[in-house]
């Protein structure tokens, strides 16, 4: 434990040590669904982390008088896996110096690439003081503890500033979002789209429909363990096909459902009668955002992962007034299916000054050279051109 006379910081090996109710109490209305203890626990109580995973449970919690009045999810890593801020460079270079880059600290939300709070405030006490509070102890953890370096991924912008005035090194990502324009209908989005986009689209629609392929759409609390074993099994086959094992089990997902039924939406497609393929929306109705998560097929048909992951998906958004769909981490492909790229931060605290002035020439040069990659994508925004030809 990590205290003074007014706060008390300690880490939580389980998070179950605290009450759904009070970790929940502590999200902003930004949080999302996957900082809720319901998510969380979750990934704890099916064994994605903890154990020998390379993901040991060390929550960060901040408290007053023994009431919880802040925390930042966090975990001890033995490698980088399950980021989507690629570091593997950064270990190789501690290694081949005698050094030893793991364990490291990760505050994230483990296998999710969302942009959300990371530091997580009390409403009702002083968010500066929390804030401060926090980031101290993950420095003294830092300090005191064989850890080469602390990351944040993926934070609220307005923290992402914090940290960098608390001496974080920021690096930058870039994710591709669809954003409805109050469309009313696909066609209308499509209309938004320049000609080669628009035919593009309509061309892969076409030879998924010339298959006689149906969709089933079926909200969470709709859902049955039939659906949930078969989307397992395209989730877990798309891992088998690039040689690797899911981070998720079964298990999670069943749980995941009762837990959370609201937030999540399956897309199933069939073929006579029989389903082939499926995908995961992770639904935010109060933000207007859905996340599309997983996606996997049994057969192999040109263009249905378009169709299941990314189009079923958009005609959903737009039926259901979605202002924002994130299709997950990287995937420039996105951007001929109209999304656009937007770009995240994360933030690092290195411990080894020498590591810490290396990293940060590294991150200079890369903030240039992935803004000049964002400028040459808008060059070729699949959305029409707004402006006025003379």
């Amino acid at each position: 434990m990590i205290g003074s006379e007014q706060f008390q910081i300690e880490i939580l090996d389980h998070l179950s040590d605290v009450s759904a109710a009070d970790w929940n109490a502590l999200l902003s209305p930004d949080a999302g669904p996957f900082l809720r203890h319901e998510f969380l626990s979750a990934l704890e109580e099916t064994g994605c982390v903890g154990g020998n995973t390379g993901w040991q449970v060390a929550h960060l919690v901040l408290k007053q008088d023994g009431q919880l009045i802040g925390a930042i999810p966090m975990y001890l890593k033995q490698h980088s896996y399950g980021e989507f801020v690629f570091d593997w460079s950064w270990a190789q270079a501690y290694e081949q110096q005698g050094m030893n880059y793991y364990p490291k600290a990760l505050c994230a939300i483990p296998f999710t690439p969302v942009q959300s709070s990371r530091i997580l405030c009390s409403p009702e006490s002083d968010v500066v003081e929390i804030q401060n509070a926090l980031i101290g102890g993950l420095k003294t953890l830092l300090a005191e503890n064989h850890l080469s370096s602390v990351h944040i991924l993926f934070p609220m912008t307005n923290q992402a500033k914090v940290l960098k005035e608390q001496g974080f090194l920021l690096r930058d990502s870039v994710q591709f979002h669809w954003h409805n324009q109050d469309f009313q209908s696909f066609e209308e989005f499509l209309s938004a789209l320049t000609m080669k986009r628009r035919k593009n689209i309509r061309r892969e629609r076409e030879q998924v429909a010339k298959e006689a392929i149906t969709f089933r759409h079926v909200p969470g609390k709709e859902s049955t363990d039939q659906d949930w074993e078969f989307f397992f099994d395209c989730y877990q086959n798309t891992y088998l096909e690039h040689h690797s094992t899911p981070y998720l089990n079964e298990s999670f997902f069943k749980l995941w459902e009762k837990r959370m039924p609201d937030n999540l939406h399956l897309i199933i497609a069939e073929k006579d009668g029989i389903p082939i393929a499926a995908s995961l929306l992770v639904v935010d109705r109060s933000l207007g955002k859905v996340f599309g998560r997983y996606w996997g097929a049994k057969v192999y048909i040109p263009c249905l992962h378009f169709e299941t992951a990314y189009y079923q998906a958009i005609e959903y958004c737009i039926a259901e007034g979605i202002q924002t769909f994130e299709g997950g981490a990287q995937g420039e492909h996105k951007m001929a299916r109209g999304f656009l790229p937007t770009t995240i931060q994360s933030a690092h605290l290195i411990k080894d000054p020498r590591f810490a002035k290396a990293i940060e020439h590294f991150l200079n040069r890369e903030h240039q050279g992935i803004g000049a990659y964002v400028d040459e994508l808008a060059e070729h925004s699949p959305l029409k051109s707004t402006k006025v030809q003379l």
